[in-house]
């Protein structure tokens, strides 16, 4: 588990806070932009879910989320972080929003 102590992200740039590999790989980080992210293993795939800038609570939940992005476990290496951490950051950048009832 690698966890950052320095939490300034540049605009454009891209910071994982936390991240975990392997079978039950997880975590999460900022984008530039002000958005967060986080990641986990569910079943055969890595799922990614992108946040909306300035969240109000430390810990997002279901309404916050407003991009999500999914990739198979076989198109990359879970063990390694660097592999991780580049499909975790290809995934936020094509995250497809997710659709709001009533908007």
């Amino acid at each position: 588990m690698t966890l950052v102590t320095d939490h300034r992200v540049d605009p454009g740039g891209f910071l994982f806070e936390d991240i975990s590999t392997g079978v039950h790989a997880n975590g999460f980080g900022e984008v530039g932009d002000g958005r967060s992210f986080s990641f986990h293993v569910e079943r055969a795939h890595l799922v990614v879910e992108v946040y909306h800038p300035r969240l109000t609570h430390p810990v997002p939940d279901a309404s916050d989320v407003i991009a999500v992005a999914t990739r198979k476990l076989t198109d990359f290496d879970v063990t390694d972080e660097r592999s991780l951490a580049a499909a975790v950051r290809d995934a936020v950048a094509d995250a497809q929003p997710v659709a709001r009832p009533g908007r």
